[in-house]
């Protein structure tokens, strides 16, 4: 009796897939930038391009050999740390220059003020001086300076108001002390569309 030629697989089990290796041969090496997780290869794409099955093979095999690469250098060269929330692996900086999403914003046109602080040498305020908030010595809290219980609302809501005779005396019928404040409020934002439509006119002469 001859001695089979081949060993053949027990009826219902799957032959295995060959496991890969982790080493990536190349005849040039990639280079990346780890900081954006990327491997790029320099190397001609070798794909079968009459057969679409082997052509995503061969695209599957240059992925992966892609990632191998990839995953060798970050754990050959990054620093990696235990902590409690798990393993951490820390990237550095990235190199490649990428393109903006959005185009670079145009320049504001001139205004009234900018020209005017421009001939004076005034300095724009600093972020921490446009910040809604200032303390209040009352309370030794920070609190809003303007919007929702902003600083110059205080008085709105005093139960007790103090008067003034003679504005009293001189007031228009069916207005109230209360009303003063917000209707000052009103016109002040009134004011400022009105000099921001103005400026963005002048902006407009200008570039005729």
């Amino acid at each position: 009796m001859a001695a089979p030629t081949a060993a053949t697989a027990p009826a219902g089990t799957a032959a295995k897939a060959p496991k890969l290796t982790v080493i990536v041969d190349k005849p040039t090496p990639y280079y990346f930038d780890l900081g954006l997780l990327l491997a790029n290869d320099p190397n001609p794409l070798n794909i079968n391009q009459s057969d679409p099955l082997q052509r995503e093979t061969d695209l599957a095999a240059v992925a992966r050999d892609g990632a191998q690469s990839l995953i060798n250098q970050l754990l050959t060269t990054c620093q990696i740390s235990s902590t409690p929330h798990g393993v951490l692996l820390s990237l550095p900086p990235p190199q490649t220059a990428l393109p903006r999403e959005k185009p670079i914003p145009a320049p504001k046109a001139e205004t009234k003020w900018s020209a005017f602080a421009k001939r004076r040498g005034i300095a724009p305020k600093t972020r921490e001086q446009r910040r809604n908030l200032e303390l209040d010595e009352k309370t030794g809290e920070f609190g809003r300076r303007w919007g929702y219980k902003g600083a110059n609302k205080a008085g709105q809501d005093e139960p007790i108001i103090e008067l003034n005779a003679a504005k009293e005396a001189a007031r228009k019928e069916g207005t109230t002390v209360r009303g003063d404040k917000r209707r000052e409020i009103r016109e002040k934002v009134r004011r400022n569309d009105r000099r921001m439509r103005k400026n963005e006119r002048n902006a407009e002469s200008a570039k005729k």
